[in-house]
């Protein structure tokens, strides 16, 4: 395109990609459903610096001096608590969105590296319980697979509230992805979309929750730690009432976050950055009294060692990968580059997960995409990825002088841009401004 010829000008507000979604939308009159979460640039922790120490502050020696990565979930009141080798977990992805080689593979990577991986929708698979040390079962709206024996073999319950990809919406499963297998999983008709509802039928408020946690208590013997997890909008207010309801941890999953399958309006309009969403979390866990009694999980975009400790700085516990899980099995890999051209994609665009069509065989349940993924082989990669994220934390809390991730604060952060201070709550850069600070 000439830029001397005018009438060649795009539009900002109408470009290429807004023309092509309005005249998609006119030729089908359906709207667009994909997977991953929001494509569009957002403040996040890449806005972010450490302040490493020099002078003022003394830095550890890698080869010498120890930089510890254990965290303890929920020991507000179970009797076992998940003891975890690194603040890195696994989050909720179902049989059905994924294949049951991916759900094993994620199973192996976790637990060779001492973490732990959960359920997601549908229920427990063999496989993945076999091959998870730690497995977190997912109690979601829909109910698609509750068994009270999956819960008691579980090592921690996650009470499903809203997902950062989606908060408010339920999550779609269509029907070219349910098997026989997957449909007797869920007690519903195969070869049928399904549709999981947006809200728990049988609570409508947080003191109902209080009464749910209890029952769960009750089935699990007060053995294992319960998870709330919420979608990124109304932060403060809804990590209040996930305590006070009785929760031991809270997960709180920003709107990069991904998903199998939603409407991308969704995806793109809905929910708030993981970045402005962790200080308000962890103001209301402060001012109840209960950082760091009560674990806060994050998730939502999290891709390196950077955004683990950035994340922690900000007063987190963990944190919770999927979609990055996923490219380390082989999701969107080159070696399919081909397949994905077929398709109309490309290896790092193909986010159609929904049709299960992945020639990765990761977001499948065609049994002969799904043997494209060896699961022993796709462990060994997630678990080689969790290692460097693991290690590239250590480094960069060693350079702020901590012996342990979990000593990273918000005082070792600035901010590049005055949206990313304002939202991560820290200073920016060469200055000790705080936008919106009071003081």
């Amino acid at each position: 395109m000439s830029i001397d010829n005018p009438a060649l000008r795009e539009s900002a507000t109408f470009d290429r990609r807004v023309i092509a979604e309005i005249q998609r939308a006119a030729d089908t009159g359906i709207y667009d459903i994909r997977g991953w979460g929001a494509k569009r640039a957002l403040p996040h922790f890449d806005d972010l610096l450490f302040l490493g120490a020099s002078m003022s502050r003394y830095p550890l020696e890698g080869y010498r001096e120890r930089c510890d990565t254990d965290v303890v979930l929920g020991d507000r009141h179970a009797k076992h608590p998940l003891h975890l080798d690194i603040p890195i977990t696994i989050a909720g992805m179902s049989f059905g969105a994924l294949s049951g080689q991916a759900k094993e593979a994620l199973g192996r990577g976790a637990s060779a590296v001492g973490t732990s991986t959960t359920t997601g929708d549908g229920g427990m698979t063999p496989e993945e319980r076999g091959q998870s040390k730690h497995l977190v079962y997912q109690y979601l709206p829909s109910r698609y697979g509750m068994n009270p024996d999956d819960l008691r073999q579980a090592d921690a319950i996650e009470i499903v509230l809203g997902q950062g990809a989606k908060p408010g919406g339920g999550g779609m499963l269509l029907g070219q992805k349910i098997t026989d297998r997957v449909a007797g999983m869920r007690t519903l008709p195969a070869g049928v979309d399904q549709r999981s509802a947006c809200r728990h039928p049988d609570w409508t408020g947080p003191d109902d929750l209080a009464i749910k946690i209890l029952e769960l208590r009750e089935i699990t013997r007060w053995e294992k730690p319960i998870y709330i997890k919420v979608g990124a909008t109304r932060t403060y207010y809804d990590v209040k009432l996930a305590v006070k309801a009785g929760a031991d941890v809270v997960v709180v999953d920003g709107m990069q976050g991904g998903t199998a399958a939603t409407q991308e309006v969704f995806i793109e309009h809905v929910g708030i950055p993981t970045l402005a969403a962790i200080p308000q979390a962890v103001q209301a866990l402060q001012e109840l009294d209960v950082h760091r009694k009560v674990q806060l999980i994050v998730s939502g975009g999290i891709r390196s060692g950077a955004d683990v400790a950035k994340a922690m700085a900000l007063g987190a516990d963990a944190v919770a990968i999927g979609t990055a899980a996923l490219i380390a099995l082989g999701d969107n890999s080159p070696r399919f580059a081909a397949q994905y051209e077929a398709l109309g994609s490309a290896a790092g665009s193909y986010d159609d997960f929904q049709a299960g069509r992945d020639p990765a065989g990761i977001t499948t349940q065609d049994p002969e995409l799904a043997r494209n993924l060896d699961p022993v082989e796709g462990g060994r990669r997630l678990a080689n990825y969790l290692r460097v994220l693991t290690m590239e934390a250590q480094t960069l809390a060693r350079a702020c002088g901590k012996s342990h991730l979990r000593n990273l604060e918000r005082e070792d952060l600035v901010a590049l841009t005055i949206e990313a201070a304002a939202m991560a709550r820290v200073p920016l850069a060469g200055t000790g401004w705080i936008p919106g600070d009071a003081k």
